[in-house]
This record gives C-alpha cells, sequence and structure tokens, in this order.
C-alpha cells in the first residue's frame, strides 16, 4: 500500500499523517478548503472540521439505512 504524507499546523503543533495514497487525493482538496496550509491554524478549525464529517456521517448512514430498507420492501414483495 502506497501512502502519502499530510502534514498541518494545528494549535501551535505539527502534525504529519500517513494517509493511503488514494484517501489523501481525495481528502486534500477538502483540507485545504478547511486548514491553511502555510500558516498555523486555530483548534476551533480542527473541530469545526471534525463536526462537518460527523454530520455528512450521520446523513450518509441515515441514507444507507433507508436504501436498505427500501431495498428489502422490494425483496419482500
Amino acid at each position: 500500500m502506497k501512502t502519502t504524507k499530510v502534514s498541518l499546523r494545528i494549535g501551535g503543533s505539527s502534525f504529519d499523517i500517513e494517509l493511503d495514497s488514494d484517501f489523501a487525493s481525495s481528502m486534500m482538496p477538502e483540507l485545504n478548503l478547511l486548514f491553511r496550509q502555510d500558516t498555523n491554524n486555530d483548534t476551533k478549525l480542527l473541530l469545526q472540521a471534525y463536526i462537518k464529517k460527523s454530520y455528512e456521517l450521520y446523513e450518509l448512514k441515515k441514507s444507507l439505512a433507508l436504501s436498505i430498507k427500501k431495498i428489502d420492501a422490494l425483496n419482500q414483495n
């Protein structure tokens, strides 16, 4: 598995994170929107990004559950 290093500076600390390269490619545009890559980011930005992603996951889970319910209903008929 090929990995890519992603670096962020948050709250005065630098964080280097190794991500699967495909995942890193899909995440980088959004990380660039959420965080400033060239400077320190406030911890509040990290919390906001976490809450945003948590909400997106919540919505996806709801949508998936609804789709499964619809498929189950079709299979029962």
